[in-house]
């Protein structure tokens, strides 16, 4: 398997947020940071495919899909 780069850095955080997201998680610091960052990088691309809502048309049958 192939690693992921990793960059090791010191942050002063709020330790109360740590601790609250650290409850969140059931995960350690590294681990809950992590999961933070990614739900971050992934929260504008959310946002994009919400504006793009109702703006595409599909040429597929959903009842069709469904049948399937």
């Amino acid at each position: 398997m192939l690693q992921a780069q990793t960059q090791k850095i010191t942050a002063h955080l709020p330790v109360e947020l740590l601790h609250e997201a650290q409850a969140v998680t059931g995960k350690g610091i590294t681990e809950t940071l992590k999961i933070a960052l990614a739900q971050l990088a992934r929260a504008n691309t959310y946002e994009d495919l919400r504006k793009m809502r109702g703006k595409i048309n599909f040429s597929i049958d959903v009842n069709q899909l469904r049948e399937d």
